[in-house]
């Protein structure tokens, strides 16, 4: 059950929502909320619900003796961190690591076909913050399973984020006021984020699939042009859609979730990119791995490694690829290059031609490497970079970018441009618009999105997988 899906949009959700409406009592909400998250996660994957409420349970011991006679006990601390990654990496990377050992060998060990539980990665890291900040802050922590299940398995980001600390949250699970204007609010930036992931997200995947399915021909070079910025297109407004939806549905039930997505194709520069993109996986990263190593405060080689450390982790993470790893650390030698000045970004943005050159560059890299990232293996990656610049235009390619870019396409490409770099901001600085006109450009945006839903057809969100 995806929240784009029919079930979702007319059943459960208006369902768990009425329910909760009319329950007055805060508890019984946050057990109603609760339950109706593990159905939520039952409904995609029965067969790790065990899996799931494990690590919940591992995070509630670990919390209790940290908050309790083992104060700052690392040997909890490490025992719990080391428990829930072990079982991140045999699920996300047994059979990786496996078949990395067979190449190397020149054997066929047997892989284990493993199925990755929906949002291991998500749930897992948001446990580990539950820990370690309960380790750092004693009194951080909750002797109320409830509270730790609800703040843990809250459908609208346990699949896929956006990661949030229970320190954030604690309050709001304690009191909360669901009130019609605040809800409101949340239903529209939740159509907000379905109407990115059916209308654009989708489009754009649509295109993705049909160009990059030619690679394995002569590919033409315009193709492979559309495919990496469709590519580019996609994955930013599949999972800000996806970030908006969290966040739409958290204000319906009373909850405000941080903001994971700050127009990140307006950066002028990697480390910019970085602190708009997937903020909640960044300041993650930032707070319990880099900060941890010593950040930037023993030097600039060190700041460096440490710098390569968070973005081979942050490869890593995102799954059990070369291809992962690869983007991981380039992104890190980019980040590195700008903050020792090799990429001078920090000289061409004091000028307004200087400026827009560094997105330039911001967004080429961005988009070479999210080729890299979407590729099978490193080969096929270079490969399609290659097709990139090779120059090579064929009648096949001709023929399939003219049905491509039908003028539906081309338009709902042309709005996503304009949308994703900073003209929404500007607009929001300058021009408010009244409650009613809003009201109804959201029912618009919810009737496109159902005549997109009944035509049929179904792209499952990209962060899943991770």
């Amino acid at each position: 059950m995806v929240f784009s899906s029919a079930i979702f949009l007319f059943a459960f959700l208006p369902l768990v929502y009425l329910l909760t409406r009319l329950t007055k009592n805060l508890r019984l909400q946050n057990l109603l909320l609760a339950l109706a998250s593990l159905v939520f996660y039952a409904f995609g994957q029965l067969q790790y619900l065990p899996l799931f409420l494990a690590s919940v349970v591992v995070n509630y011991l670990a919390g209790l003796l940290l908050s309790g006679r083992f104060a700052q006990s690392r040997i909890v601390l490490a025992t719990a961190v080391v428990l829930k990654l072990a079982v991140l990496g045999v699920f996300k990377y047994t059979d990786f690591m496996l078949s990395n050992l067979s190449a190397a060998l020149g054997t066929a060990l047997p892989l284990t076909g493993i199925v990755l539980p929906i949002g291991i990665s998500f749930f897992t890291f948001q446990g580990l913050s539950y820990v370690i900040d309960t380790y750092r802050e004693p009194e951080n922590g909750t002797r109320d399973f409830l509270k730790l299940l609800l703040y843990i398995a809250f459908f609208p980001q346990l699949i896929a984020g956006p990661i949030v600390k229970y320190h954030d949250i604690a309050a709001q699970i304690d009191a909360r006021v669901m009130t019609p204007e605040e809800s409101a609010a949340g239903i529209r930036r939740f159509i907000r984020g379905l109407a990115k992931k059916l209308l654009i997200a989708d489009t754009a995947g649509f295109i993705v699939d049909a160009a990059y399915a030619t690679i394995s021909g002569t590919p033409d070079t315009r193709l492979m042009w559309l495919g990496a910025v469709c590519y580019t297109l996609q994955i930013y407004y599949d999972f800000s859609g996806y970030s908006d939806m969290a966040i739409g549905m958290g204000h319906m039930f009373g909850f405000t979730i941080r903001e994971n997505f700050l127009f990140p194709y307006g950066s002028s520069s990697i480390k910019e990119f970085w602190r708009k993109w997937h903020v909640s996986l960044s300041t993650w990263f930032k707070e319990y791995l880099y900060i941890p190593l010593g950040g930037n405060r023993k030097g600039r080689a060190r700041a460096a490694l440490n710098r390569f450390l968070v973005f081979l982790c942050t490869g890593i993470w995102h799954g059990a690829n070369w291809t992962f790893i690869f983007w991981g650390l380039a992104h890190g030698l980019l980040s590195s290059a700008e903050d020792w000045g090799l990429i001078p970004v920090r000289k061409l943005e004091k000028t307004a031609w200087g400026k827009a050159l560094c997105r330039v560059y911001t967004m080429l890299c961005v988009m070479l490497l999210f080729s890299i990232f979407r590729a099978d293996s490193l080969s096929d990656g270079f490969r399609l970079i290659g097709a990139l610049f090779a120059g090579s235009f064929t009648a096949e390619g001709s023929l399939l970018l003219a049905r491509l870019l039908s003028p539906a396409a081309v338009f709902t490409l042309v709005l996503a441009l304009l949308l994703a770099g900073n003209l929404v901001p500007t607009l929001r600085e300058r021009v408010k618009l009244p409650e009613t006109l809003a009201n109804g450009l959201s029912l618009l945006l919810l009737c496109l999105c159902i005549l997109c839903l009944a035509k049929g057809g179904f792209h499952p969100f990209i962060y899943f997988q991770f």
